[in-house]
């Protein structure tokens, strides 16, 4: 490992520190026009240090920062991509969502000011998760997302959102908390390793693995991945996440579902680089299989009837982590670059969807799919992203979601995972068929009749904003890009699963 040049150094502390200031900020200049985009300045911020940042590490030995607290290696930096891609966004279409909230006496320039400045404390902290060269830190970065987004979840403070916010907090906050269990068990193993001085730092204990007491090991990375599975929406702890991301505002559930769940799935690629190392494959691919699994089967199984399409859009990302947990699973370099590109097509598309069912929600003023006709005839752009962001979601060419599927596919016939992978794919067409269902009946057809038809109608007339438009279009753009051709990040991908698959 070497040490980053000056320059490169406040690259990688920008990423944190750039949000930070942009809350500041929010907090001291409020809502103005000229502050309304602030936000998207800062994603734009992280999304280019980012960029740097995998220059920098391509081909290279991972660079230590502030002597040792910081990390950047090949996935750290990619992960950063994520975050910086899907926060710009979300953040972008943010002026225009609250401007139509505040409009509408659902919200006050003071909810937007504090909304902003959370957002923004958010990404620090999503930031932190990904760069920290330290589980404990990564843990305390974790936790800080849940104290942020709790905020955010029940910002409307309707009894659902309340709800909501505490079902969140509670349920996350118990996963959370066997998280630090596992931490401090997988210290206690790291104390009691030859020489003691291993500590929590994650290079460390990956090249020091093999001398971890496996009892103790092995309890320790249950309770992490179990803990971690939480934020990530895994079964079994992913209740909060239906009533989180249908409650929470619509740029907040983007980021929460297209980053937030990805941010805690990449602590549980780290320590299956422990796991590996100390217990063998085997230990962490039934597990992950299992959660995999049974996440894949409560998606399928819920999504059949549902009723709500925000609600529909939080079992889609239960079912899209499951498939990263089974390509984690099934384990090799293909499988875990297949992972990482899904990781950041679901975020993108994930992201135009729950923008595009915010912008719904406002011009129906309903969630339920059966109360939403006609939209095509009478908002086309909208509706048209909408449908293509679910044939994106379900993995039809040429998004990037059918090159990721069909890799960790690939991966799990070519491995000792076929009947499992055979399992997830029959679910994934179970999940296919109804979003597909769900999606075609809003599109379609008449506007249903009843004494809200006429305000429905006079709603659904709004036009959509410039700035959403070009939010959902150019989402989708990236996620069909990259469907074809990886490009530039095919070498990052590469080296990322290659961090992955064995110690850094």
């Amino acid at each position: 490992m070497t040490t980053l040049a000056v320059p490169v150094v406040l690259t990688a502390l920008a990423p944190i520190a750039v949000p930070v200031l942009g809350a500041l900020a929010y907090s001291v200049l409020g809502r103005r026009r000229p502050t309304a985009w602030i936000g998207p300045a800062c994603a734009t911020a992280v999304l280019a240090c980012a960029i740097v940042l995998a220059v920098e590490v391509a081909g290279s030995d991972p660079r230590m920062v502030l002597d040792g607290l910081l990390r950047v290696d090949a996935l750290s930096a990619f992960m950063l991509i994520v975050i910086g891609a899907v926060a710009l966004l979300a953040t972008a279409a943010t002026p225009a969502y609250l401007r139509a909230e505040i409009d509408a006496g659902r919200a006050t320039a003071h909810t937007a000011t504090r909304h902003n400045a959370l957002v923004q404390l958010f990404l620090a902290a999503m930031a932190l998760a990904v760069l920290a060269a330290n589980l404990g830190v990564v843990w305390v970065a974790i936790e800080a997302t849940t104290i942020v987004t709790a905020f955010l979840v029940g910002q409307r403070r309707t009894r659902a959102a309340v709800e909501a916010a505490w079902k969140y907090v509670v349920i996350c906050s118990a996963g959370i908390a066997l998280a630090l269990l596992g931490t401090i068990v997988l210290n206690f193993a790291a104390s009691r390793a030859p020489g003691g001085a291993v500590g929590l730092d994650l290079a460390a204990l990956a090249a020091e693995a093999s001398t971890l007491d496996p009892c103790v090991t092995r309890i320790a990375i249950v309770l992490l991945i179990v803990g971690f599975g939480t934020k990530a929406g895994l079964a079994p702890l992913h209740a909060w996440l239906p009533d989180a991301h249908s409650q929470a505002p619509a740029p907040v559930s983007a980021l929460m579902s297209g980053v937030l769940l990805s941010v805690a799935f990449y602590a549980i690629l780290r320590v299956k680089v422990i796991a590996d190392a100390a217990l063998g494959t085997g230990f962490t691919r039934t597990l992950l299989a299992v959660m995999a699994l049974a996440s894949l089967l409560l998606a399928a199984s819920l999504l059949l009837a549902q009723r709500d399409y925000k609600r529909m859009l939080a079992y889609s990302s239960i079912e899209h982590l499951g498939l990263v947990a089974l390509g984690t699973a099934i384990g090799g370099p293909l499988a875990m670059a297949a992972v990482l590109l899904h990781i950041l097509g679901h975020g993108l598309v994930k992201s135009v969807l729950f923008l595009g069912a915010g912008r719904i929600l406002q011009v129906t003023g309903t969630s339920r799919i059966d109360d939403v006709r006609g939209l095509a005839a009478r908002h086309p752009v909208l509706a048209g992203c909408v449908g293509a962001g679910v044939l994106a979601l379900i993995g039809l060419p040429p998004f990037s979601l059918f090159a990721s599927e069909l890799g960790i596919a690939s991966a799990g016939f070519a491995g000792s995972t076929g009947w499992v992978t055979a399992v997830a794919l029959v679910l994934v067409l179970v999940i296919a068929a109804a979003m597909v269902g769900h999606t075609s009946r809003m599109l379609l057809g008449e506007p249903p009749d009843g004494p809200g038809a006429a305000t429905a109608s006079l709603r659904l007339s709004q036009r959509l904003p410039w700035a959403t438009s070009v939010t959902l279009v150019g989402g989708l753009a990236a996620s069909a890009v990259l469907g074809i051709t990886a490009g530039p990040l095919s070498s990052l991908l590469h080296l990322a699963a290659e961090t992955l698959v064995g110690a850094p």
